[in-house]
């Protein structure tokens, strides 16, 4: 088991282990226990009941957080033409509208956080899938990252915004930031209600039994602290 640091075993001595809070004193208690010298990122963690072997048990979607994540994102597009013209007058850091743009990625280039590709473009993308696969950076349009080139100006705007992918990995579980610790408690709150909000709706049709069975929120450097999931699944509705 690795040796956890001073700072990190002090924040950790405020937590009450076998104790869940509320979403919003969670929220708090993240951000109090912060040590890191660093504007750390607000993580949300949760366990499903899922069974990532079958098919019809599969958690994909995207959210966009309504106070974006703190950071600046860039993004790669695969476009060409008047779609890439449009990308770069909607603000895209990088345009790849030339096999010499593509040959660069080929050879390991992946300086960007989020590409997206027009529909014309991926038999083109689709050779780059050993270099952006491994990475999550391969355009998918379950994600919303293919796109007709007349919405390719929309995309990069919800991109900026802070419109997050979440998935179900191979341990049945999710993991999607949702904001900095320099955010206030309130913003954290409403971005995470966006995210359950998507994720109750997200709920596959083959799940069985408890859908979400733990909730962990935690920062990049800081101990989890555990959610009541009912109270964390209910969180955008009318019940809260």
């Amino acid at each position: 088991m690795p040796k956890h640091g001073k700072n990190f075993v002090n924040a950790d001595s405020k937590i009450e282990k076998e104790k869940t809070l509320t979403p919003r004193e969670a929220l708090e208690l993240v951000k109090n226990v912060s040590f890191a010298k660093f504007d750390e990122t607000v993580e949300v963690h949760l366990r499903t009941g899922l069974d990532p072997r079958q098919a019809d048990q599969q958690v994909r979607d995207v959210v966009v957080l309504p106070h974006g994540l703190g950071k600046t994102v860039r993004v790669m597009v695969f476009a060409q033409g008047e779609a890439a013209a449009a990308a770069r007058a909607a603000g895209a850091d990088f345009v790849a509208d030339s096999d010499e743009a593509i040959n660069k990625i080929q050879q390991g280039w992946t300086d960007f956080d989020v590409s997206i590709a027009t529909m014309d473009m991926m038999g083109k993308v689709g050779r780059l899938g050993r270099i952006l696969g491994p990475r999550n950076l391969m355009p998918n349009p379950k994600a919303g990252t293919v796109v007709q080139p007349a919405d390719i100006a929309a995309a990069i705007d919800q991109v900026k915004a802070g419109r997050v992918e979440f998935r179900l990995d191979k341990t049945a579980n999710i993991h999607v930031p949702i904001g900095k610790v320099s955010f206030s408690v309130d913003a954290l709150y409403e971005n995470m209600a966006a995210l359950m909000t998507a994720i109750r709706r997200a709920k596959p049709s083959g799940a069985k039994g408890i859908y979400i069975r733990k909730v962990t929120v935690t920062s990049t450097m800081g101990p989890g602290v555990k959610v009541e999931p009912n109270s964390a699944m209910v969180m955008g509705t009318s019940q809260v």
